[in-house]
């Protein structure tokens, strides 16, 4: 049986969220073996990395989510003390990873880690593995933001623009938005962050890949990672100035900074790094 955010099959429930983001992992899977294999890197390594990646990603997300829950969640009481204080709550506590609530910022990170104990248990270089993670996984989250909007999050302010989208689950809603005289569920349309953040990652894609294929002789191991944050990190930055329903501390928007520490981060590595030279193979 089908719903507006998932189906049922088996006796077991399966968000469409959940679908895209398995969907966008196995694409970038596949594009990442076939360019490792372009390098002379062993492919299978790509779907051996793919399971501590996923899992220390997942963590790092839920992580993120718990620690920074965003103003709809807080709002109806479950605050990042709640979550950690109710950690076991198999109804709203910070274990029901099943129930929704991640991070991207959070995720990223946990996959790095992930991959970084990869090629540590398994001896393999951590930055030719990095530099093709960056050329993909913008690939993986396109695909995967797509759930968002199904899920009717990540919006913006009101629309009157064609391509607005319609939030009529009210848990969604925050405040201005929750007043439903003003803002009615059936007619209310928000500027679709999520779709804008989806083809930012879709131009992101374009260029890594671009790069990867015409430029990565003249770059050093590393850099293409460096350029992905930095792209990312400015994009996400930006974004957030539309985004509502953010994640607050002292009334700042904490991914808002960190995106943009992110950003102004990689590009001084970047520039310091770009002032080397290029080893030449012998």
């Amino acid at each position: 049986m089908f719903t507006d955010t998932g189906f049922r099959l088996a006796g077991f429930t399966f968000a469409w969220y959940s679908v895209l983001v398995i969907v966008g992992a196995w694409v970038a899977a596949l594009l990442a073996a076939h360019l490792a294999k372009r390098v002379g890197l062993e492919p299978e390594r790509v779907w051996q990395a793919l399971i501590p990646a996923s899992i220390l990603g997942l963590v790092g997300a839920r992580l993120w989510f718990v620690c920074f829950p965003p103003q709809s969640v807080v709002a109806n009481g479950r605050t990042a003390d709640w979550l950690l204080r109710n950690f076991f709550d198999l109804n709203q506590g910070a274990i029901t990873v099943w129930l929704g609530g991640l991070g991207i910022l959070g995720g990223m990170a946990g996959g790095v880690v992930g991959l970084w104990l990869y090629t540590r248990l398994t001896k393999q270089p951590l930055l030719p593995w990095l530099d093709i993670a960056a050329v993909v996984f913008p690939l993986a989250q396109a695909i995967g933001r797509l759930g968002n909007g199904i899920n009717q999050e990540l919006y913006g302010p009101v629309t009157q623009l064609p391509w607005g989208m319609p939030v009529t689950i009210e848990a969604q809603r925050v405040a201005p938005y929750t007043d439903l005289t003003v803002y009615p569920l059936a007619t209310t349309l928000f500027h679709p962050v999520f779709l804008y953040e989806s083809l930012l990652c879709v131009a992101i894609f374009v260029v890594m890949l671009s790069l990867w294929l015409r430029r990565r002789s003249r770059l050093r191991a590393g850099e293409l990672t460096l350029i992905y944050l930095t792209l990312y990190g400015a994009g996400r930055f930006l974004l957030e100035f539309w985004r509502v329903n953010v994640s607050l501390i002292a009334n700042v928007n904490i991914s808002q900074v960190v995106s943009l520490a992110l950003a102004v981060g990689s590009l001084v590595l970047l520039i310091v790094h770009s002032r080397q030279p290029v080893p030449q193979s012998a």
